[in-house]
């Protein structure tokens, strides 16, 4: 069938029930530029979603799609396993100039399959490895994947019911703020202090600084500084689940500068290709760098298409500070705008930190009738969180401010159509 003769049906019809962010959004996208995307009707949305934070430099980016071009055009190598190549020593001396090298991290880079429930699976097993221990500390409303190695570390029972199985090998805590009046980081330092409090000695200790899926849940500076002090007293490795948060999203290429800590292992992907290319990878201190040779294996670790775009990314964003200045004023705007459409919403809060950010208005229900409006009016946004309750703005850093108040408009009046549907409702 020609390309623009679309078979709407062929996705109700062949497509596989696993499907997910389709059912709210029942358009057939054909292009994508920047902060917006198109269908095949020519309706325009803009993208509140970026690919969940794997787009967080827009779509089509114009020098990573250029050069791109240039490699496939000259039969630059397509698939290059592990193999060394010009693309991958680019983009690794690229990451260590402009990443690595400015923060003092030593870190190895470990290319893994490309999604970012691979790069968990390698994190834990080089834990378990490096310690001797098989028990991992994560947490509550935590997401790190869906396979079985890093859905045990996942909270979210649906996901973990989808394993058909046992999911062992993690002990789950509270997260920084999950419970009033709990200590988290305190009781986590007593129950391993305490040889009978039925806690094994951890491998690692495992958690993002932002919980992404878990609904823009933030730990303090303080909370992530105790755990990487209680890892290293008590043998464990800190590893912290950058993808969603990282690469800029929540105003620092990594989410956790500026909070004091180096984590022994960081697991990245999403965004890290910059392009929306399948990438993922682990970074680990020399000293855990253990594993033998194809240990931890994988045909497609390594994209190499991936390694032309991430370096693009890396120099055009990450040389010099300009980008991170732009950063900490959009994320200024992006709270001016939230704390308004949840000024909305009774009882509504707002959540998350940098440009990773939403509005906690109570319910799935509601958050999902908003976003379903923002949708019908030009916006296309998501939920998070236990429940879905949390309507979650993962706008493209590179969003120009024009077409940010574009979308913060759209989202506040489909706040205030939804409210005042349910106060006509509640009238009648």
């Amino acid at each position: 069938m020609p390309m623009d003769m679309m078979d709407h049906d062929v996705f109700e019809r062949r497509e596989s029930a696993a499907r997910s962010y389709c059912r709210s959004m029942p358009a057939i996208f054909t292009r994508a530029s920047g902060s917006e995307l198109m269908d095949d009707e020519g309706n325009r949305w803009i993208d509140f979603l970026a690919g969940c934070s794997s787009l967080n430099y827009g779509h089509n980016d114009a020098d990573m799609k250029t050069a791109l071009i240039e490699h496939i055009s000259s039969d630059g190598v397509a698939q290059g396993l592990d193999l060394h190549t010009n693309v991958k020593s680019a983009f690794l001396n690229a990451f260590e100039s402009y990443i690595l090298a400015p923060r003092k991290m030593d870190h190895r880079v470990m290319f893994t399959g490309p999604t970012g429930a691979n790069a968990v699976e390698a994190a834990m097993k080089i834990a378990r490895k490096s310690t001797g221990r098989t028990n991992v500390i994560a947490f509550t409303n935590g997401f790190h994947g869906v396979t079985a190695g890093a859905l045990a570390a996942t909270g979210n029972g649906y996901h973990r019911g989808g394993a058909g199985m046992d999911t062992n090998g993690v002990t789950r805590l509270p997260f920084d703020g999950y419970a009033d009046g709990v200590d988290s980081a305190e009781l986590l330092e007593q129950m391993l202090s305490d040889p009978s409090s039925g806690v094994d000695a951890p491998a690692a200790i495992l958690f993002e600084t932002v919980q992404g899926e878990g609904g823009l849940n933030a730990a303090s500076p303080e909370w992530v500084r105790r755990m990487a002090d209680i890892a290293h007293k008590h043998g464990a490795l800190l590893i912290i689940d950058d993808i969603q948060a990282g690469s800029g999203r929540t105003g620092h290429f990594f989410s956790f500068e500026e909070m004091g800590v180096t984590p022994d292992i960081v697991t990245m992907a999403k965004s890290v290709s910059g392009f929306g290319l399948p990438m993922a990878l682990v970074l680990v201190r020399p000293k855990h760098d253990i594993f033998g040779p194809a240990e931890h294996n994988g045909t497609f670790r390594g994209n190499t298409h991936a390694f032309v775009t991430a370096r693009v990314a890396i120099e055009k964003f990450w040389s010099d500070d300009r980008f991170e200045k732009e950063l900490a004023d959009k994320a200024e705007m992006l709270t001016k705008a939230l704390k308004k459409v949840a000024a909305e919403v009774p009882g509504a809060t707002l959540k998350g930190r940098g440009l990773m950010q939403g509005v906690d208005v109570g319910t799935g229900e509601l958050a999902s009738e908003i976003c379903a409006r923002a949708f019908e009016n030009g916006l296309i946004i998501e939920t998070s969180g236990n429940e879905d309750q949390v309507v979650k703005v993962l706008a493209p850093l590179t969003t120009s401010e024009t077409t940010f108040r574009k979308g913060f408009d759209i989202l506040l009046s489909a706040t205030r159509e939804t409210m005042a549907g349910k106060t006509q409702i509640a009238a009648e």
